[in-house]
Order: C-alpha cells, then structure tokens, then sequence
C-alpha cells in the first residue's frame, strides 16, 4: 500500500532579514554594504528588510534591540512567508575598543542563529565581507581570517546553513587587483563600505552563494536571482562595474 510522503513543499515566498553592520547595511553617510544590492535580487513575491546598521557588534545589536526587531519581524511574516535571517559581524566585534574575543563572538552568533530558528526563521550565518586593504605582494590583507574560521565552526557545530562571502569576496578582490578594487568604495580612503555599484556586486555574490552552496538553494533559487553579467564576472575574476 502507497504511502504518502511526509515531504511536504512551502508555497508561501521568501522573506528575507538582513542582521549586520555597516558592511551589510544601507548606503549612508558613514558605511554601506551589500544589503541593499542583494535586495535588488528578489523577485517571484519574495521580501526582504536590510536591518544591518554602521557601528553593529555582536553586543550591541541585541543589547540596543535591533535583533529584538529582526526576531519580531520573524514573527510577523512567518505566516505570510518563509522568513530567512542573514546573520554578518566580524568588522567591528575584532576592534580592540569592541573587547569581544572570538569566543564570544561565536557564542554571540550561536545565540542568534538558535533565537532565529526558534522563532520559525531559517538563519543563514555569513563570514564579514573582505576589506580591500591590499599587501605587498598585491593580495588581499586577509585581517578577518579569525572571524571568518569562527563564523564557519559555529554554522557547522549546529548544523545550520552558511555563505563564505569572506572567501568568495577575497578571491574576487584578489583577481581584479587593488586599482579596479577601489572603485567599489563608498569614498576615496574608504576601503571597508561599498558605494551602489559595489554593494550590487557583493550582493549580487550573496545572491549566487545563497542559491549555489547551501541547503537551502532549490527553495530560493525562485526567489533571489543574481544578474548573470556580474556572476560571471565574478566566477572569472574579471573587473565589473554594474550600473546601480
């Protein structure tokens, strides 16, 4: 006798909550990062909120109620829509003025992506963007090596889902060098956020990570679609300006 699968597929579409600093909030005055680029992606009903903001750690986003915010708006979508939690720290949880070690900074993470869950989102944990501080061998500086490691083990501990924007973005910055690099910066000078252009690109990136890496893709591939010129460029290593 047949049996019917327990397997059962949402209809309802993506809602997407973007938890960050100033690397995944909107352009402003004083940051910018790939927020509002990834928006740009949605399509097909999806939704999203970019409730990063410039300054954020892993403290003061729960301690000044911002992810208070992002848990409610879980809560309020969650009937309507399948909400998804992008949780990305690291730049300002390292300063030494921050006095955040790398084992709060995972138990902080950790806390938020099981907040997230329980709430009846899907956390997805994202290692920080790359600055775009080179060295002299024309590579790089890799100075969030520590926070990207740490972000990885906390997503594999509790088995939840993770982008490696941190390792994708540095070999994309690696092979278009420092002078085409900088363009994507929010001012001359500022090599951490991102100017329209450049939070296209990243989040055109977190966009094509999303959908290609983690378990979640096949349920948001319809839902969140990279532009296929800047997704090459990007898996060629190859100098791209987008219109923004």
């Amino acid at each position: 006798m047949a049996h019917a699968s327990s397997i059962s597929f949402s209809t309802k579409p993506a809602a997407f909550y973007l938890a960050g600093d100033s690397t995944t909030a909107a352009q402003s005055d004083e940051g910018g990062g790939w927020g509002v680029g990834f928006l740009k992606t949605l399509q097909d009903g999806a939704v999203g909120t970019d409730m990063g903001y410039n300054g954020a750690t892993t403290v003061s986003f729960v301690y000044g109620g911002a992810w208070a915010n992002v848990i409610d708006a879980v809560n309020r979508s969650k009937e309507a829509f399948d909400p998804y939690v992008t949780i990305q720290f690291g730049h300002n949880d390292q300063k030494p003025a921050a006095n955040i070690s790398i084992e709060q900074y995972s138990a902080n993470l950790k806390n938020m992506a099981l907040e997230a869950q329980a709430a009846g989102g899907t956390p997805i944990l994202v290692t920080p963007l790359s600055r775009r501080n080179y060295n002299s061998s024309g590579l790089v500086t890799e100075d969030l090596a520590d926070q990207r490691a740490a972000t990885i083990a906390v997503a594999r501990s509790i088995e939840i889902d993770y982008i490696d924007l941190n390792g994708a973005s540095t070999r994309y910055l690696d092979a278009i060098g420092s002078a085409d690099a900088a363009t994507y910066n929010r001012v001359p000078g500022d090599f951490t956020h991102l100017n329209p252009s450049g939070s296209v690109v990243f989040g055109d990136m977190v966009s094509l990570l999303i959908t290609s890496t983690t378990k979640v893709r096949r349920a948001l591939s319809m839902y969140t679609r990279p532009n296929r010129e800047v997704v090459m460029a990007i898996e060629k290593g190859v100098y791209i300006f987008p219109s923004s």
